[in-house]
């Protein structure tokens, strides 16, 4: 907080002190006095001896006390069993005209998250409301004024102070922080970094992007605050299972957030002026350049944990407030992921090891970005790979090894484009082709004739259904004589989050009321289904982790006749139901009656 503001509420205790009313911390609204109350005016002591809980006697023992230990007098008056702590809250409130509170059973995390756990023990405070632009505030001592000083500079919002028991202070502390002896959390590393930066002063218009000092620049990405909290950021979005870390500058402001289960979560709001050195440690661990400050970057930074290696993918992107900042975390665990765990329902999963052990055909894989496709590949790919077969493939990156398989990364910059690949790839001799995208006519078409030359090619496209894979395909210029000769599957799949399974709250509903959202009967007449709550576990999202929804289209004689004549995607959707296929809506609305998902996520990712 500024000295301005400082003063300020210095202002606000001294003319509570001073007049007849009674004044809430941080509030312009005096609070007229009870009938019989003692003036604010008047000493700690005065109202204690006036009230007759102590004699003047005991009172200047206490104070004698005081100036020998050093202790606060309300402190010794609770330890000589003079004052309990609810008398001595009561007093404090009475004197500084700011209100007693009733500490609730609950605080959300939200409001902790506003104030780092060491900040809380250093004062003995605990944020437990706010309101448009204010912090409510626990204190135990309404006379620290550095408290409320540190938490208003800290979350940039307006302090308003409630008196509560020291002790339950300190058990909610250990309640909602843990023990002083634990490891630093996130928010004590950026409470480091906020202090560190504090100190320094920005100059606006001094410099321009061309003018900067890298070795200032450097030296400031090196600094131990800077250090731990890019660290502290990376592990934590590891230990929420995050699959992304946006950083994100704005007019003045720096935003963190954590994509979990697909939903983008804010949970930091560094100070504007750590930015550059905060992109630029990301730089130097992803081996960029942190003088190129105009063009966009792409890198990759590996870290070990313990025995678990994860990658970062690194984007970096200029913006018109600074440099934008993405990390795509690859977690090679979950290559060991078994093909029946991803989500498949039982016939789908049967038609889809079916194809992938045929000795040639084209496999695809369809969907938006971030459904999962690459997960399902090389878990396909991890069933495949043997010392008998001979795998390879192409990607736009590499986000997977697999051990074994040749993996060749795109480089359009020198003519490594995914048809050059494809077609080196044909002269070594491959069993399994992996083409990462089909995003070309050229490269489709190598890789449909790869398939009919005895290769099984597995790729990836970007359609709604199955059913529109096969219609992108001949729109790009595949003959349809040799797309109905090579498909083997289509699989389009969705990710929707799956219901936490500590907080879960049961439902009786009839089957019936899933048929308008597309639902087939099975005849199962009442069942139990499953709504979202909120815990801890779930950081109170209700959700907790992510299933595969898949549709998949085998190409039977009836589907490759429709391939063959180019027909209609409704027709080719009409047949395949027909045949059994289910919709990612209907396999959704299964997970919803198994008690995985709720009906609002299968409705929130799937269409009819």
């Amino acid at each position: 907080m500024k000295s301005g503001q400082r003063h300020e509420i210095g202002r606000l205790l001294e003319s509570a002190r001073g007049d007849g009313e009674e004044t809430k911390a941080g509030a312009a609204t005096p609070i007229p006095r009870r009938p019989g109350q003692a003036p604010i005016g008047r000493r700690f002591g005065d109202l204690l001896i006036a009230d007759g809980q102590i004699t003047q006697e005991q009172f200047d023992r206490a104070l004698a006390e005081q100036k020998r230990t050093g202790e606060k007098l309300g402190e010794i008056l609770i330890r000589v069993g003079l004052l309990t702590e609810d008398q001595l809250v009561h007093f404090l409130s009475r004197q500084y005209g700011i209100p007693e509170i009733a500490f609730p059973e609950k605080i959300i995390p939200e409001i902790i998250k506003l104030i780092p756990g060491r900040i809380a023990r250093k004062y003995g405070v605990m944020p437990i409301g706010r309101a448009l632009g204010s912090v409510t505030l626990a204190v135990g001592d309404p006379t620290n004024l550095s408290a409320l000083d540190d938490v208003a500079f800290m979350t940039g919002l307006k302090v308003v102070a409630t008196i509560a028991s020291p002790s339950i202070i300190r058990q909610a502390i250990e309640r909602y922080y843990g023990t002083a002896s634990a490891a630093p959390t996130i928010a004590d590393v950026l409470s480091e970094v906020e202090a560190e930066a504090a100190e320094v002063e920005f100059v606006e218009g001094q410099q321009t992007n061309s003018q900067v000092d890298l070795n200032a620049l450097r030296s400031s990405a090196d600094e131990v605050p800077i250090v731990r909290l890019v660290n502290s950021i990376l592990v934590d979005a590891m230990k929420r299972g995050a699959s992304d870390i946006h950083i994100d500058p704005g007019d003045g402001t720096l935003g963190i957030r954590y994509r979990i289960d697909g939903i983008l979560h804010e949970v930091m709001a560094p100070p504007k002026r750590v930015e550059p050195a905060l992109v630029s440690r990301l730089k130097i661990m992803a081996n960029l350049d942190i003088a190129e400050r105009r063009l966009p970057q792409d890198g990759r930074i590996k870290l070990r944990q313990q025995s678990r290696e994860i990658d970062f993918r690194v984007s970096v992107l200029p913006s018109v407030f600074g440099e934008s900042v993405v990390l795509r975390i690859l977690d090679k665990q979950a290559l060991k992921a078994d093909l029946t765990q991803l989500g498949f329902e039982p016939t789908a999963l049967a038609e889809f090891q079916k194809a992938i052990k045929t000795p040639h055909g084209l496999i695809v894989i369809t969907g938006p970005t971030g459904s999962g496709k690459t997960t399902t590949l090389y878990s396909a790919l991890n069933t495949l790979n043997s010392k008998e077969r001979n795998i390879v493939t192409v990607e736009d990156p590499v986000e997977y090894e697999l051990p074994g398989a040749t993996q060749v990364q795109v480089s359009d910059e020198i003519g490594r484009t995914f048809a050059a690949a494809l077609r080196s790839f044909l002269r070594h001799d491959p069993d399994v082709i992996l083409v990462g995208e089909m995003r070309d006519q050229e490269t489709a078409q190598i890789a449909v004739r790869a398939a009919l030359t005895g290769h099984l090619v597995l790729s990836t496209l970007h359609t709604n259904s199955a059913a529109e894979s096969i219609s992108r395909l001949t729109d790009m210029g595949v003959p349809p004589f040799l797309l109905s000769s090579s498909l083997r599957l289509v699989v389009a799949q969705r990710l929707a989050r799956k219901v936490c399974q500590e907080c879960r709250e049961p439902y009786e509903a009839d089957e019936q009321l899933l048929i308008p959202y597309g639902h087939t009967p099975l005849g199962v007449g009442r069942c139990r289904l499953y709504k979202a709550r909120g815990c801890e576990v779930c950081h109170f999202t209700g959700m907790k982790g992510r299933i595969a929804l898949y549709e998949v289209l085998p190409a039977t004689p009836e589907i490759r006749g429709l391939v063959l004549n180019a027909s209609f995607v409704t027709e080719i959707k009409d047949v395949a139901a027909k045949q059994g296929m289910k919709t990612l809506r209907e396999a959704g609305l299964l997970k919803v009656l198994e008690g995985v998902t709720t009906v609002e996520e299968v409705l929130r990712v799937t269409t009819e």
